[in-house]
């Protein structure tokens, strides 16, 4: 009674890893330099928040190496284990940098509030090391909007979330710059303090943006509202209805597509064509779509467009 159209050859989906592999071992070998840098500075001058942002620095290089391990097991490409591709070792990859994001936040507020009881040290600083952090501020802008930029180019999520990060570590830097220029020339060493409370708050929002954007992603949350699909498939000749749509995935990476459809032929044939006509549409209209058409007879008509139970 029911027959089944599945048509996304494995070949059509073009596998970017290499190129994201190669962003984030620029973002690894930049972000590692940083670190050290920042620790060096820290050390020297005693700021809290510059071994803050040394950490956070730290907390970029580990994330771009989770990244390139996550990044490495992530293939679009489905195999006999899994049907589905590997896109989604990606998404776990965001949420580990929003793991480390969310770290670095949290030990910056334990650290201002230890020193906020134990009392503020005197801020060592001299105009050599704040042209030090100046130079990071200038590679982390940098490496940021080049991560973003590729991430875009590429659809990986993995670079944008990346890209969130390392962006985080622009404002943070320029947050010490400005903490460390008040205890150099107006001698104001609570601002060290001050500063770094803030900067673990802007962390948490990262943080936040990072799982909000990733989250559905794992959970098969809807890719398309069912109205969009409905109006497409509506719209290619001798499709009489179309009902019981379902749709997962990421808009323009990869979208898994299900419904159940009624066309107005008898030969099993004309059938198929007209199912690729409808999968060519879908593409054209929302990227990358893989695609299971339930045929069913011509009397079999639904008024729902969507599966009961979800909410479109």
């Amino acid at each position: 009674m029911i027959s089944t159209h599945d048509h996304n050859p494995a070949e059509s989906i073009k596998d970017q890893r290499k190129d994201v592999q190669r962003v984030l071992v620029l973002a690894l070998a930049v972000n590692i330099g940083m670190s050290l840098l920042k620790v060096v500075v820290g050390l020297i001058s005693g700021s809290l928040a510059v071994i803050a942002d040394a950490m956070h620095s730290a907390t970029d290089a580990l994330s771009s190496l989770v990244g390139l391990i996550t990044n490495t097991l992530s293939d679009p490409r489905p195999d006999r284990d899994h049907p589905y591709g590997h896109n989604k070792y990606e998404a776990i990859g965001a949420l580990g940098i929003a793991g480390f994001i969310l770290f670095t936040a949290l030990e910056i507020l334990f650290r201002s509030g230890e020193r906020l009881l134990e009392g503020l040290p005197q801020i060592r600083v001299t105009e050599s090391e704040l042209v030090l952090l100046l130079l990071a501020l200038g590679f982390n802008l940098m490496l940021a909007g080049y991560e973003f930029r590729e991430g875009r180019r590429l659809k990986s999520a993995l670079l944008k979330a990346d890209a969130q990060h390392a962006a985080s570590d622009v404002w943070t830097t320029a947050v010490v710059i400005v903490g460390l220029a008040g205890a150099f020339w107006l001698q104001i060493n609570w601002l060290d303090v001050a500063l770094a409370i803030p900067m673990a708050l802007l962390l948490i929002r990262v943080c936040w943006t990072v799982l909000r954007k990733t989250l559905p992603w794992l959970v098969d949350h809807i890719a398309i509202a069912p109205e969009a699909i409905h109006s497409v498939v509506m719209a290619v000749p001798g499709v009489l209805n179309c009902h019981d749509i379902a749709s997962r995935g990421v808009l323009g990476q990869q979208i898994f597509i299900d419904m159940h459809m009624v066309v107005d032929v008898d030969d099993l044939p004309t059938a198929h064509q007209i199912t690729e006509q409808v999968e060519d549409r879908l593409a054209q209209r929302f990227g990358p779509v893989r695609c299971t058409i339930h045929l069913e007879p011509k009397d079999y008509v639904q008024e729902g467009i969507t599966y009961s139970g979800t909410h479109g």
